[in-house]
């Protein structure tokens, strides 16, 4: 049965949600009535984070370090309902110009981290909550420097399936978007930002980019909705459509 008339009562644990995409995720799912826990690197940027959405708690680690990990899933004082997970970024650059150390840790961290979350948080998530993950949409439009994060985008799928079999009745879902209009993005594009920005409101369907709002509103009922499970949902605003 779909029950996806609020979070109230329940907690949701944001993996990354200092800023962008998680920080508004939190916003939401408080405004739906859930306590929000967000984790981040940077303990002063999680601070403020925490007092803007009225978090009830935060934790400052690095995602990617397993046993920092561990211990902080080890360390909650009770059951969860949802983990949302945005932490990492992609690693973008042509064949020739690749940093293969740099090309292992993107893989890493998002091949592996999604099943050490799987493993470490089972048992820490309730019954029908879920785990939501992020990835990308290039896998389905090949560039130059994007190999990547292709690799990345049409594994992390298959992940989220598998996992929900795995770790049920904890449900998992992946949410593939195109570009959004974040902190990230404009640290990626620099002085391109505008000129991308401009291109996609007047090319894609819906007449403008995609905000972080839009991708939270859609964890928030991933969470909620509780029929849903293995799924991959993109948001690109219909980039894929278009061709852009």
């Amino acid at each position: 049965m779909s029950t996806a008339t609020g979070l109230t009562g329940q907690t949701v644990v944001v993996i990354g949600g200092s800023s962008g995409i998680g920080l508004e995720t939190a916003r939401q799912a408080h405004a739906a009535g859930a306590g929000v826990i967000l984790t981040g690197r940077d303990p002063q940027r999680l601070e403020r984070a925490a007092a803007d959405v009225g978090a009830a708690g935060t934790s400052a680690f690095d995602a990617t370090d397993p046993a920092a990990l561990q211990r902080f899933f080890a360390g909650l004082p009770g059951l969860i309902d949802h983990v949302m997970v945005t932490a990492g970024a992609q690693y973008y650059a042509p064949l020739a110009e690749m940093d293969f150390e740099a090309a292992r840790r993107a893989l890493d961290e998002h091949l592996l981290l999604p099943l050490r979350i799987g493993r470490d948080a089972a048992g820490k998530v309730r019954p029908g909550g879920s785990l939501i993950f992020m990835t990308g949409t290039v896998a389905r439009r090949p560039g130059p420097g994007l190999i990547v994060a292709a690799i990345a985008a049409a594994a992390v799928p298959a992940i989220t399936a598998n996992l929900a079999l795995e770790i049920a009745p904890v449900r998992v879902n992946l949410i593939a978007a195109g570009f959004v209009d974040t902190p990230l993005s404009a640290r990626l594009l620099g002085d391109d930002l505008e000129e991308r920005r401009r291109q996609l409101a007047a090319a894609l369907p819906i007449g403008r980019v995609v905000e972080p709002g839009d991708v939270a509103s859609l964890a928030v009922h991933l969470m909620a909705n509780t029929a849903v499970s293995g799924a991959t949902y993109d948001i690109d605003g219909g980039e894929q459509v278009v061709g852009g």
